[in-house]
C-alpha cells in the first residue's frame, strides 16, 4: 500500500468484509433464524447498508445515538432497530428517542420494574409507539434478569403502556476458550424457560434473541428466533484465538511502520500503532494485545498511547524499520470508536474512505 498512506491507518478489505457478512447471513438463514446484526461493532453506514442488501431484518445497536445515526433517513435509513440495551430514560433521552422513531420503528430492552416504570413515565402517551424485550442473565452474569423474573416486569411493562415483544439475551461468557457451545446451551435454555413463563402468564412472545459471534453459528433455531452478532464482519484477535475464525477472514487490520528493532536476546520491533488505534483490551485467554496477521508467531506484548512492543521467536526475521504490518487488534469494537474513518482496501489497493458515522455516539 506504499507510503501514500500514513500510519497508524485503519484498514477494511472491502472483499472478505463482503464474504464475511454473504457467509452469516447465509448461515443464519439456513437455520432458520433472522439476522439482526449489532452495528457498535462497524458504525459504518456503508457496512450496515451491505448488512441490510444481504438480508438483515434490521440492525442492532447499542445507544439511541447510535439509533439516531443508523434510522436517518439522509443516511442508513435503517426502518427497523433494536436498542439492546436496559435503557434508563432521562426527560431529554426519551425526547430523542421518540424524535428517532417518527424515522423507524424502534424496540429497546429492559431488565427491571423500576426500568419500565421509569420508561413508560418519561414516554407519556408515544410508550405505544415502541415494543420493548425483557433481557434475560443466560450466564454471562451482566445485565439482564433471571428468567424467573421476567413475569413481574411484563406486568409492569404493561401498566406502563408498553408493548412486551419478547425477550433478549447476550451469551457473553463465550468469550473464553472452550465456552461458546455451554454459552450457547444457556442462552436456549434461558430464552426457553423466560418465553414459557410469559406464555404461561398470557404475554405472547413473538422475539427471543441472541447470539454473539462466537456463539451464532452454534444457536439453537428452535429456541431462537433470531441472532444479533456484530464482530463477525471483521473478526479480531479474540476470535482468531478462540478458534471462531481464521486469519484470511479478517477484513480489519492496522497498517503500522516499524519504527524501532531489536535483534539481541529480546527480538522485538516496535510500531507507531499504540492503544490509541489498537484500543487497550487484553481478556486472560489471549496471548498478547493483538497478533500480525503476516507473521503470526509474532505477539503484541506491550502497548503505550503511540507504541506497540511486537516480540518475535528466535528464529524469526525480524521486519525492518521502515517496513510496514498488519496489527490485528484484540478487540475490533473498541477501535472503531478511536478513529473518524477507516481506509478501504480492493486487491491490495485503498479505493475508498469510509466515514465512521457513529463514532463517539455512545449515549
Amino acid at each position: 500500500m506504499g507510503d501514500m498512506v500514513s500510519t497508524p491507518t485503519v484498514i477494511v478489505d472491502v472483499d472478505i468484509l463482503d464474504r464475511n457478512i454473504a457467509a452469516m447471513a447465509d448461515a443464519v438463514q439456513a437455520n432458520g433464524l433472522a439476522l439482526r446484526p449489532h452495528i457498535k461493532t462497524h458504525k459504518i453506514v456503508e457496512i450496515a447498508r451491505k448488512q441490510i442488501a444481504a438480508g438483515a431484518t434490521g440492525l442492532t445497536v447499542a445507544t439511541i445515538g447510535e439509533a439516531e445515526v443508523f434510522a436517518d433517513p439522509s443516511g442508513a435509513a435503517v426502518d427497523d432497530l433494536f436498542i439492546a440495551y436496559p435503557l434508563w430514560l432521562t426527560r431529554s433521552s426519551a425526547a430523542r428517542l421518540v424524535a428517532a422513531s417518527e424515522h423507524a420503528r424502534i424496540s429497546f430492552g429492559v431488565d427491571s420494574v423500576e426500568g419500565v416504570r421509569n420508561a413508560g413515565a418519561r414516554l407519556g402517551d408515544a410508550a405505544r409507539r415502541f415494543e420493548v424485550l425483557i433481557e434475560v442473565d443466560s450466564g454471562h452474569h451482566r445485565s439482564g434478569v433471571h428468567p424467573d423474573g421476567v413475569t413481574g416486569i411484563a406486568a409492569a411493562a404493561d401498566d406502563a403502556g408498553l408493548h412486551v415483544a419478547g425477550v433478549f439475551t447476550f451469551p457473553g461468557h463465550s468469550y473464553g476458550v472452550g465456552q461458546a457451545d455451554s454459552a450457547a446451551h444457556d442462552e436456549a435454555k434461558s430464552l426457553r424457560k423466560a418465553s414459557r413463563l410469559l406464555a404461561e402468564s398470557g404475554v405472547p412472545v413473538k422475539v427471543r434473541s441472541g447470539g454473539s459471534t462466537p456463539t451464532a453459528l452454534l444457536s439453537d433455531g428452535g429456541a431462537l428466533t433470531e441472532l444479533r452478532p456484530g464482530v463477525y464482519v471483521f473478526g479480531d484477535a479474540q476470535q482468531w484465538e478462540l478458534g471462531r475464525t481464521e486469519p484470511s477472514d479478517i477484513a480489519l487490520t492496522v497498517l503500522a511502520t516499524v519504527i524501532s528493532q531489536s535483534d539481541g536476546p529480546e527480538r522485538r520491533i516496535v510500531l507507531d500503532a499504540g492503544s490509541k488505534v489498537l484500543g487497550a483490551d487484553r481478556p486472560g485467554y489471549a496471548s498478547g494485545f493483538g497478533r500480525l496477521i503476516d507473521y503470526p508467531d509474532a505477539r503484541v506484548t506491550g502497548l503505550s498511547e503511540h507504541h506497540a512492543t511486537v516480540e518475535f521467536p528466535g528464529d524469526a526475521k525480524l521486519p525492518v524499520r521502515g517496513s510496514r504490518v498488519r496489527v490485528v487488534p484484540n478487540h475490533v469494537c473498541t477501535v472503531l470508536n478511536l478513529v473518524d474513518e477507516v481506509a478501504v482496501a480492493k486487491g491490495g489497493l485503498i479505493v475508498d474512505v469510509w466515514r465512521v458515522a457513529a463514532r463517539g455516539r455512545n449515549n
